[in-house]
């Protein structure tokens, strides 16, 4: 059990840094540039694949931490 939540951790860090940098525009606001920080970026193809992978590793991440711990 211990063995899979090592492996999801290291594929969850993989994912994350793959990601594309959503919060680039974040920097911007706080030096005060362009507030283009809400705007509506639709994720496509393999972005979008990556995100749902990020989310169901991570929610698979959780439980298994959960079960470990009330074992």
């Amino acid at each position: 059990m211990e063995t899979a939540v090592l492996i999801i951790s290291i594929l969850l860090i993989g994912l994350v840094l793959l990601q594309s940098a959503k919060a680039e525009s974040a920097s911007q606001i706080i030096q005060g540039g362009s507030s283009d920080l809400f705007s509506n970026r639709k994720e496509r193809g393999a972005e979008l694949f990556i995100s749902r992978l990020t989310m169901l590793l991570g929610m698979a991440f959780f439980v298994l931490c959960l079960f470990i711990s009330f074992r």
